[in-house]
């Protein structure tokens, strides 16, 4: 199984132009890790679900690349996108909130929309403060009451920060080769610096 710990996505790609792993080996690798770092071990809580066709839709962008080749550099590349996000799919909408827990979105957010044009395997949606921390002010950082206390991977005392909590996480242990949260005020910056990684806080619109 090919080593996704702490891969770029542009060495993703390389090594799937390379013939050297593929786009569902990559998904399942990923998910082993979830399965070793976020369900056990010292059980991180960064992600919400996983997408029951993240595989097929990888599969389906293997099959594009050899055909045709890649859309772009995010062909194939597994990402998290964050709880509170619209996604159209068998995924909850739920910003981790047990109120929303079988709410699903009619529609994919604009930025969901472009990922999947640009062939990215959207892998599952990341935990974050519950309703990006709109509803209470003294609300743990990274708590939901659906998706649990997020963890820092560095040091579980040591606060992860939010609301882009699980997305922030997600990529400083490997979980996915990278996340998207959303920012309110300082809800990427934050958790980005928190937990050792690079967050992109884009300009409105």
């Amino acid at each position: 199984m090919f080593d996704v710990k702490e891969k770029s996505i542009l060495e993703l790609q390389a090594a799937m132009e390379a013939g050297e792993t593929t786009s569902a080996e990559l998904v399942i690798s990923y998910m082993n890790r979830i399965s070793e770092l976020n369900l056990s071990g010292p059980v991180l809580n960064a992600i919400l679900e996983l997408n029951v066709e993240a595989v097929t839709i990888a599969m389906a962008m293997d099959r594009e690349r050899k055909l045709k080749g890649k859309r772009s550099n995010l062909h194939g590349i597994p990402i998290l996108i964050k709880g509170n996000i619209g996604t159209n799919d068998q995924m909850h909408t739920s910003a981790g909130s047990r109120a929303l827990k079988d709410h699903y979105a009619p529609e994919d957010a604009n930025l969901v929309k472009q990922l999947r044009e640009a062939g990215a395997v959207i892998m599952g949606k990341a935990n974050l403060t519950e309703m990006a921390k709109f509803f209470a002010v003294d609300i743990k950082n990274g708590y939901s009451s659906w998706g649990g206390q997020v963890i820092n991977p560095y040091g579980a005392d040591w606060d992860a920060s939010g609301s882009s909590t699980g997305s922030a996480v997600a990529v400083a242990a490997s979980l996915c080769a990278a996340a998207v949260g959303t920012e309110t005020c300082g809800s990427i910056l934050s958790p980005s610096w928190r937990n050792g990684i690079v967050g992109l806080k884009p300009t409105v619109g």
